[in-house]
């Protein structure tokens, strides 16, 4: 079982990769879903994974991550959106990815986290600036917010069309989130992070591409892959 952790987040969570699980070829093999596996296979990983993470795989929230910004309030079981926020102890928070940023959220002193999915649209709907705001409503303090970015697909992987530069041009994100046609999703995030309050020293990146082995990629294996999961809990 292989996961990555911040040196900035002080609560159980994880970066899973794609190793340490049970699913054959094209998914082997720490499969959590989104793909053609067997269920069994993915419900199998997803309980190695969480134990192994120091999580109890019963008291999970999950979400049908639909690219947009919708925030929920995490309650055990699966809800449609984005992001999750809870202040609830010993629940899972969990994002699925294999390209798009999970991003992880936590307030240390109020006692609150969070959890987001930023795709291109996601970041361009502001999805991480959301989950802050929905962390404040359940009492968090920008000020005490630190924001683990996992993996997700490097800029110089990420060749987008004109439409969507001009998109996020139009939406006043500074020109070094791209250069030509390749869009930088990680730096759009940052960008995000720090216009929504977040200080520079709270934000930490894991600074690793999906189109590597080690990750699950969509765009490299043409649709046909597993998700990875990015987990915290309280």
């Amino acid at each position: 079982m292989e996961f990555f952790t911040s040196p900035i987040i002080s609560t159980p969570h994880a970066f899973f990769t794609r190793k340490g699980g049970v699913s054959p070829a094209p998914f082997s093999s720490l499969n959590f879903g989104g793909s053609e596996d067997a269920p069994e296979n993915i419900s199998e990983n997803r309980r190695r994974a969480l134990l192994a993470a120091g999580m109890n795989p019963e008291n999970v929230a999950r979400l049908n991550q639909v690219h947009g910004n919708e925030v929920c309030t995490a309650k055990i079981g699966n809800q449609t959106g984005d992001a999750l926020v809870t202040k609830e102890k010993n629940l899972t928070l969990a994002i699925g990815a294999a390209d798009c940023y999970p991003i992880l959220f936590h307030d240390a002193k109020n006692k609150i986290i969070g959890a987001a999915h930023a795709g291109w649209r996601g970041t361009l709907a502001l999805i991480a600036k959301k989950t802050i705001e929905a962390m404040e409503k359940l009492g968090a303090d920008k000020n005490f917010i630190h924001a683990a970015i996992g993996p997700g697909i490097s800029g110089k992987n990420y060749e987008v069309s004109d439409e969507v530069i001009k998109r996020f041009n139009d939406e006043g994100f500074p020109n070094y989130c791209w250069k030509k046609r390749n869009l930088d999703l990680l730096e759009a995030n940052k960008f995000v992070l720090r216009e929504s309050g977040i200080a520079e020293k709270n934000i930490w990146a894991l600074g690793r591409c999906t189109t590597e082995d080690d990750f699950f990629s969509y765009r490299r294996d043409k649709g046909k892959t597993g998700r990875m999961w990015a987990c915290i809990m309280l």
